[in-house]
């Protein structure tokens, strides 16, 4: 099934200060999330954040602040969706923000993998939206965690890719007006 940019919303999950300096490898997923989210700003996709229990967790870190904001998504982040529930659907602030996009694809990247990306995963299955992992730009604490939370989301029919794949399945064509800066920014 082909994923369709004019169709497709991606929502950054829980990038806190003082949860992803414990995620495994997180300065290169930080990186990687930052570079993703400069392609989908270039193709228009729309984002949306969240945060989990800011109070104890802090705000989404700076770097990702920065590319949210230097993409034209700063709206995205002065609105992240402060939440309790793990899964985003759970929060109805969140549910009222991704319904009003009516979007059909929804793309996933985010902390943690097995924990607030998983349930989102499969809560938005239930209201028949299609969840799409960013598994490059998705991290855990434990590795194995990473995994078995990624192989339970394909059985559950959760897209699985990359987010370079993803940028370029949206770009489409290389004789798109975006295709050269992509091209540039993932390199």
């Amino acid at each position: 099934m082909r994923v369709k940019r004019e169709d497709v919303i991606g929502v950054v999950i829980d990038l806190q200060e003082r949860l992803l300096p414990h995620i495994q490898d997180s300065a290169a997923l930080e990186l990687r999330v930052a570079r993703l989210i400069q392609g989908l700003a270039l193709l228009e996709i729309p984002l949306l954040v969240t945060e989990q229990y800011r109070k104890g967790l802090g705000p989404t870190v700076p770097a990702i602040a920065d590319a949210l904001r230097a993409g034209g998504a700063g709206a995205a982040l002065d609105g992240a969706v402060d939440k309790l529930s793990f899964s985003a659907v759970g929060d109805k602030v969140f549910l009222d923000q991704l319904r009003t996009r009516r979007k059909k694809f929804v793309l996933l990247f985010g902390v943690e993998t097995h924990v607030c990306v998983l349930q989102t995963a499969i809560d938005l299955i239930d209201l028949d939206y299609i969840p799409v992992l960013i598994e490059d730009c998705t991290g855990s604490r434990h590795p194995e965690n990473r995994r078995i939370a990624i192989e339970r989301m394909r059985a559950e029919g959760v897209i699985i890719t990359s987010a370079e794949s993803i940028l370029f399945e949206l770009c489409r064509v290389a004789g798109a007006p975006q295709f050269k800066a992509l091209s540039q920014l993932i390199k």
